[in-house]
């Protein structure tokens, strides 16, 4: 853990909105007052249309550690009009939403022929000698940095954009080369540390996430003996069930409900986000007038939500929740209620392996962006005979993965930890807040 109790000696106040003071021996300058004189250039005779040139689209830019991941190819035809192009050690800057405000930042290395393109929503810096683009790197990587440019952004919402004259205009702290190279060279080091524990942390949160899948979708087809003697269930993607289990419908063991909120008789505002179902604030649910709400439907605990909409361009969320208490959720979704004899936490953890392995994305043959009850009536599913079998597994399930919830929830929370000590150590070193030592370590 880093100490952050030493500090420079002096220091000089700024008008800056995000950074107070800087270090009295460090110069204040404009951007722009550290841009090379000349950074427009000419594409070098040399190459020809058909040679392979390197393309950083923005999605090739990690927002988090400010790197380019990769390169796309094309040809140098295919760019030479409509993009952002730059040279190796230039550092480009996202100006559009959200992109700058996630930090797609970073400098360009690695160039084939030294020269390269990208997207046009790059800001696009050369430096002079004043700065390192290390350094330069640090500072417009900066969370604070960014997050006082936000307030800056011009346009309409999901096209706004900072522009260059703010950009070149915003003044910055900027010490001599010799603490530049120190300070580079401490976030880098200290930053990479960070970053190798958030790696580290991060995998097993994966692996917790691969454990729990996995034991949800063996329990729910094999159930808790695993002695019991298999039968091929006839569905092929569901494979072999207990002998003495069942292979029903949907029609079969539920119905859907549709109850409308006329008058407004419940006010109890819910919503299905990551697979479960949440209270919202009724008075302040994006902006909807309390009319909306007669539209939407009421729902009970014990009752299955599906969100089929959307299904060919989003293929990420998660589309089955229980209902725990009763309350008002949107029309759009459907609303399973089951009948006597079926346990609806069981066939829940059921429908939510059937999510995990996107069975609902390829039923009626994967055209479909959304599907009504009448589509998935006869999708199959399985169930022991007895609602005490299928409650023994619901409290098999429910112990088991609220232990393994109570971990994962645990590792999110020191990565979450780790990703804010990276975005502070960057502001405090790069506003001169720590004093970074000759031997480029922060003092303590």
């Amino acid at each position: 853990m880093l100490s952050t109790s030493e500090s420079y000696t002096n220091y000089s106040s700024t008008d800056s909105l995000w950074y107070r003071k800087y270090p009295s021996h460090w110069s204040h300058l404009r951007i722009k007052d550290v841009l090379a004189s000349q950074t427009s250039f000419k594409v070098p005779r040399d190459l020809c249309d058909d040679d392979e040139m390197d393309f950083v689209p923005m999605a090739c830019v990690d927002p988090e550690k400010g790197v380019i991941t990769g390169f796309q190819k094309g040809k140098l035809s295919d760019f030479r009009l409509g993009y952002s192009r730059f040279k190796n050690h230039d550092v480009i800057f996202a100006k559009i939403t959200p992109c700058m405000e996630n930090g797609n930042c970073a400098i360009v290395r690695g160039l084939k022929h030294g020269i390269g393109f990208g997207s046009s929503e790059f800001l696009v810096y050369t430096l002079s000698r004043k700065v390192m683009p290390e350094y330069f790197h640090y500072f417009l990587h900066n969370a604070n940095f960014r997050k006082n440019a936000e307030l800056f952004m011009k346009g309409s919402a999901g096209q706004k954009r900072i522009s260059s004259h703010y950009m070149e205009s915003h003044f910055f702290a900027l010490p001599s080369l010799h603490e530049q190279r120190a300070i580079a060279a401490c976030l880098d080091r200290e930053t990479d540390k960070i970053d190798r524990k958030v790696g580290i942390l991060e995998k097993k949160a994966r692996l917790y996430k691969e454990l729990k899948q996995s034991l949800i979708n063996e329990t729910v087809t094999r159930g808790l003996h695993k002695s019991a003697s298999l039968r091929h269930s006839g569905v092929d993607w569901i494979g072999e069930i207990p002998e003495h289990w069942r292979v029903r419908r949907v029609v079969d063991v539920a119905e859907q409900r549709k109850e409308k909120n006329t008058g407004l008789r419940n006010k109890n505002l819910l919503s299905l986000s990551y697979g479960k179902i949440k209270r919202r604030d009724f008075n302040t649910a994006h902006g909807l007038l309390p009319a909306s709400f007669e539209t939407y439907q009421i729902v009970a605990p014990g009752n299955i939500i599906l969100r089929l909409t959307d299904l060919q361009n989003d293929w990420k969320s998660l589309r089955v929740g229980l209902v725990k208490e009763t309350g008002i959720i949107t029309s759009a979704y459907l609303n399973l209620a089951f009948f006597k004899g079926y346990h609806p936490s069981y066939f829940y953890y059921l429908l939510h392996s059937f999510d995990l392995v996107k069975v609902f994305y390829w039923q009626g043959g994967g055209l479909r962006q959304s599907m009504k009850f009448d589509d998935i009536k006869i999708l199959p599913v399985i169930c022991p005979p007895t609602v005490e079998e299928q409650q023994a597994i619901v409290d098999y399930l429910d112990e088991k993965t609220a232990k393994i919830d109570q971990i994962a929830e645990a590792i999110e929370e020191q990565i979450k930890l780790l990703k804010e000590l990276r975005k502070t150590l960057i502001n405090d070193v790069v506003t001169g807040k720590i004093r970074v030592t000759e031997t480029e370590k922060v003092a303590s």
